[in-house]
């Protein structure tokens, strides 16, 4: 079973070449400061989301970040897996798939009631990733964004 480890201050050094690479790979505009700047509350304690490492501690092959919510629909605590990143030379030995196993059984006993996560639409191999680990599609709703000034 693949590790996940929490991700403390610490692990800023080593988080930021995978979020770069992430960022890169699905064509996010982000710059160091800003990535820098988002990752450091959550990994000083913030309750608004958590980054967890994959893999080894020191070494790690990936990250997951979620953020949380509350929604008085689905009973309570809610998580968005914001970002599953995992190095693209260790991809296909199934470690996503042990991450969003693993990963919702302890948030469950938090008191976690329900993980959402974005796929493009046009994204079939994501889209088919999520079904097999039994996320389903809302088709009641579509996600709209308010953009805020920065």
């Amino acid at each position: 079973m693949t590790a996940l480890t929490l991700a403390r201050a610490g692990d800023l050094d080593r988080l930021l070449p995978m979020v770069a690479a992430c960022h890169a790979e699905t064509g996010r505009d982000s710059d160091e400061t800003m990535r820098r700047d988002a990752l450091a509350p959550l990994l000083e304690g913030s309750p608004h989301g958590v980054v967890y490492l994959i893999g080894p501690p020191r070494a790690p092959i990936g990250y997951a970040l979620l953020s949380f919510g509350w929604s008085l629909a689905r009973g309570g605590l809610t998580g968005h897996l914001a970002e599953l990143h995992i190095r693209r030379a260790v991809r296909g030995r199934g470690i996503g798939s042990e991450v969003l196993v693993s990963l919702p059984r302890a948030l469950a006993g938090a008191g976690l009631r329900s993980i959402d996560v974005e796929v493009d639409t046009s994204d079939a191999r994501a889209r088919a990733f999520f079904s097999r680990l039994r996320f389903r599609p809302r088709e009641d709703c579509v996600t709209m964004t308010l953009a805020l000034a920065r």
